[in-house]
């Protein structure tokens, strides 16, 4: 029987993040990750890895709202307190510029946990390798 260890050091950390934050296969970095825009694939069309074992649940949202706040809150107040454009103007272009962040970091922070669950073996991403290496 393999250990957590045994499992997590046969799937590297860093270039999972990497893969995932480029939306491609944590495991092979061949295949795209997604099958649409968040939707993960079942299992990868290159390297035939089961992908459907992810909870990314609400984190990527999490992260991204939070990146998002944190990137122009200040960036906000400094147009504003340089500038002082007109409020319209300045609405329009922080809402721009937030949905724009927002839809650019959603699915990168997504793929993102979906890779550093399946290099750490969570929900079910280490058991198939596990069974293989029992056998």
């Amino acid at each position: 029987m393999t250990s957590t260890t045994e499992t997590s050091n046969a799937r590297l950390m860093r270039p999972a993040l990497w893969r995932g934050w480029r939306q491609k296969c944590p495991n092979c970095g061949d295949a795209r990750l997604f099958d649409g825009f968040l939707n993960v694939r079942k299992t990868c069309p290159v390297c035939q890895e089961p992908l459907h074992h992810h909870k990314a649940d609400d984190g990527p949202a999490y992260l991204t709202i939070l990146i998002v706040g944190h990137i122009m809150a200040p960036l906000l107040l400094m147009v504003f307190e340089t500038w002082r454009p007109h409020p319209l103007t300045l609405f329009t272009t922080f809402a721009v510029g937030c949905i724009a962040l927002s839809l650019y970091l959603l699915p990168r922070l997504k793929g993102a946990i979906v890779a550093y669950q399946w290099a750490r073996g969570m929900y079910g991403f280490g058991v198939s390798r596990r069974i293989e290496t029992e056998n």
